[in-house]
C-alpha cells in the first residue's frame, strides 16, 4: 500500500471520528455551545470554556476544520499524482466538493438556530439532509481509498439487474440513516423514562411529530436489512470471487449486529453511549456496502 493510499484511509478514519463527535454534540444538546456565531465561537477565535457545551461544540468545529484541511491536501495530492480522466481524480474532487457542502450545512444549523431545543420540521429536514450528505462524503472517501489501494474503477455498462439491486440497497441504507437521524433527534428532545412511556407516547393523540415518526426507523431498518441479507446471499452464490464473498459476509454480519444494537438502543432508552455505538455501526454498514458495490461493479 503506497503513501497516498495510507493517507486516504487515514482521512476516512478521521472523518468517521468527526461524525461520531457530531453525534455527541447533538445528543448532549451542545449545538449552540458557541452561540449562533460561525465560524467564530461566541464571537471569539479561541473561546473561554465557561461551560461543557462550549467545549464539546468547539472541539467538533476544530475536528471538522481539520477534516476539511485533510481533504484539501488529499485533493492537491490526488490532482498532482493522477492524470486527467483518472477515476482517482473523481474520488478526490468529489470528496472536496462534498466536504465543503458538509461544512456549509453544519454552519447553517448554527446560524439558523436549528440546534439545542429546536424541534421544528425544518430541523428534522436539515438533519436528514446533513446525514445524507455525510454518507455521500464517506462514499467518495471510501472509494478513493479503495482505488488508491488497488481497487479497479467502476463500470456501469452492461451490469444489468445487478446495478439496480446494489443501487436499491445503497438507497435503502441511506434511508435508514436519514430516518435514524430524525429518530435520534426525537430521542434527544423528547427522552422517555421507560419503554412503556415510549409506546404510550407513540399512539398518544396530539403527540409531537418527532415522537410519531419514531416507529418508521425500525420498520425501514428491518425491511432494508432483510433485502440486504437476500442480496449478499445471491452475490455469494453467483461466482467464486473471494473478495466479494468477504465483503458480502461483512455487510450481512454488520446488518445483524446493527439490528441487535437498535433493539438495545430502544430497550436502554437511547443513552448517549448507545447512540454513538449505533452510529458507528451505521457508518460501518454504509462503508462496507460502498466497498461491496465498488468491487462488484468494477472492471475485472
Amino acid at each position: 500500500m503506497n503513501r497516498f493510499a495510507k493517507y486516504s484511509w487515514g482521512v476516512l478514519g478521521w472523518n468517521v471520528l468527526v461524525i461520531i463527535w457530531g453525534a455527541i454534540v447533538r445528543a448532549t444538546g451542545s449545538g449552540a455551545g458557541c452561540g449562533n456565531h460561525w465560524p467564530s465561537c461566541n464571537g471569539q477565535i479561541i473561546p473561554t470554556p465557561e461551560r461543557i457545551q462550549t467545549v464539546i461544540e468547539f472541539t467538533h468545529r476544530m475536528m471538522s476544520g481539520g477534516a476539511l484541511i485533510l481533504v484539501l491536501i488529499l485533493l492537491i495530492w490526488g490532482l498532482r499524482d493522477y492524470p486527467k480522466g483518472s477515476h482517482q481524480r473523481i474520488g478526490v474532487v468529489g470528496s472536496a466538493i462534498i466536504i465543503i457542502i458538509e461544512a456549509l450545512l453544519g454552519a447553517g444549523l448554527v446560524v439558523f438556530h436549528l440546534v439545542e431545543t429546536n424541534s421544528s420540521i425544518f430541523r428534522a429536514v436539515a438533519v436528514s439532509i446533513h446525514l445524507l450528505n455525510t454518507f455521500i462524503l464517506l462514499a467518495f472517501l471510501t472509494l478513493n481509498a479503495w482505488w488508491a489501494s488497488g481497487g479497479k474503477p467502476i463500470s456501469l455498462k452492461n451490469q444489468g439487474p445487478l446495478l439496480i439491486k446494489l443501487a436499491i440497497g445503497l438507497a435503502g441504507v441511506a434511508l435508514i440513516g436519514m430516518s435514524g437521524a430524525i429518530t435520534a433527534l426525537g430521542d434527544t428532545l423528547f427522552p422517555s423514562t421507560s419503554l412503556a412511556q415510549t409506546l404510550a407516547e407513540q399512539s398518544a393523540q396530539g403527540a409531537h411529530f418527532l415522537i410519531r415518526l419514531r416507529i418508521y426507523h425500525p420498520v425501514i431498518a428491518i425491511m432494508v436489512g432483510v433485502y440486504t441479507l437476500y442480496l449478499v446471499r445471491s452475490l455469494n452464490e453467483q461466482n467464486n470471487d473471494l473478495t466479494r464473498k468477504k465483503l458480502s459476509m461483512l455487510v450481512g454480519a454488520l446488518i445483524i449486529v446493527q439490528w441487535a444494537a437498535g433493539i438495545s438502543n430502544v430497550i436502554l432508552l437511547a443513552p448517549v453511549w448507545m447512540q454513538v455505538v449505533h452510529l458507528i455501526l451505521a457508518d460501518s454498514v454504509w462503508i462496507s456496502y460502498v466497498l461491496l458495490t465498488g468491487h462488484t461493479l468494477s472492471k475485472h
